[in-house]
């Protein structure tokens, strides 16, 4: 069997892997060089093309998990029995993870009945409509656009939105450490890897082609938004922070950032919730369009 080298991503990697990305494209959050990128200090997860297939693979002492395969369907049909034997080879139980139902749907009409999935709900992603977070229209977003207003009126002349870009970079990253400061960041590891994640985003800005957006009160910011587009008609929000002491600064650059920077797209990706009830929360009071699920695929045990 050929030997694959799998490799962490690095900012040189991010051609190729945009590159099946963009022609075999997902609604998912995890599908962006992007995400994979930024969290490959935190998770321990490494690519190779095998097959004309673009592979992840997770793996610890005990376990080995690979993303499904982003290559043609013909392709991806015939790497997944190399993945099988890969596993074979070093002794681990064939396994995949971030897989949707239509992912499932392909995989169980190439090899009927031998797979199983289970979907994990804290990993759905919240999909909405661009146009209904920009203008907030109709009964079920009454609340959120009483938000807005109220920010409007308390801070009419004082605030402004601008977009992201290199002239503003290092007051959002000031913004960013301060925040880290006041959220307890550091004796916290979830928030803090977060925080790692959101620092490297402002730093490498402009070679990752990501777009942000920024709200200040005062001339100062107190809210930003970072994302890019993951497919034609999907964009994806990685980051948003504001101060919690600024009512209705979340509500705010939600809404304005959409409005000035996602209309060409007729969606809106906000990833998972992780399993917090807060986000969940949060999430939910947008009312998604629907959720990208995704689960864990396992073959099917052969009954004796």
């Amino acid at each position: 069997m050929e030997e694959y080298q799998f490799k962490k991503a690095a900012l040189e990697d991010k051609e190729i892997i945009d590159h099946y990305f963009r022609h075999h494209t997902s609604r998912s959050c995890e599908r962006t060089f992007v995400n994979l990128y930024l969290w490959s200090r935190q998770y321990p997860v490494k690519w190779a093309v095998m097959e004309n297939t673009l592979v992840f693979k997770s793996e610890d002492e005990n376990h080995i998990a690979f993303a499904f395969p982003a290559g043609k369907d013909e392709d991806v049909k015939n790497v997944i029995p190399v993945l099988e034997r890969y596993c074979e080879d070093r002794g681990r139980t064939f396994s995949m993870y971030n897989v949707t139902p239509d992912d499932f749907a392909r995989l169980e009409s190439w090899y009927p009945g031998r797979f199983e999935i289970e979907y994990d709900r804290d990993e759905a992603d919240y999909v909405y409509e661009s146009e209904k977070l920009a203008t907030l229209s109709g009964k079920k977003m009454h609340g959120k656009k009483n938000h807005v207003n109220r920010f409007r009126k308390e801070f009419e002349g004082r605030w402004s939105y601008e977009s992201m870009k290199k002239e503003n970079l290092e007051e959002c990253f000031q913004m960013a450490l301060k925040w880290r400061k006041e959220n307890g960041c550091n004796d916290d590891t979830d928030k803090n890897a977060e925080m790692c994640v959101t620092m490297n985003a402002l730093r490498l800005f402009e070679e990752l082609d990501l777009k942000g957006g920024i709200l200040r009160i005062d001339g100062k910011i107190v809210a930003f938004t970072i994302g890019e587009p993951i497919c034609q008609d999907t964009f994806v929000v990685h980051i948003e922070k504001a101060y919690a002491d600024v009512p209705g600064a979340y509500t705010m650059i939600n809404q304005q950032f959409v409005e000035h920077e996602c209309m060409d797209y007729k969606y809106v990706n906000r990833e998972d919730d992780a399993g917090s009830e807060g986000l969940r929360k949060a999430k939910l009071s947008y009312k998604p369009v629907f959720m990208v699920e995704k689960g864990h695929v396992h073959e099917k045990e052969i009954e004796k």
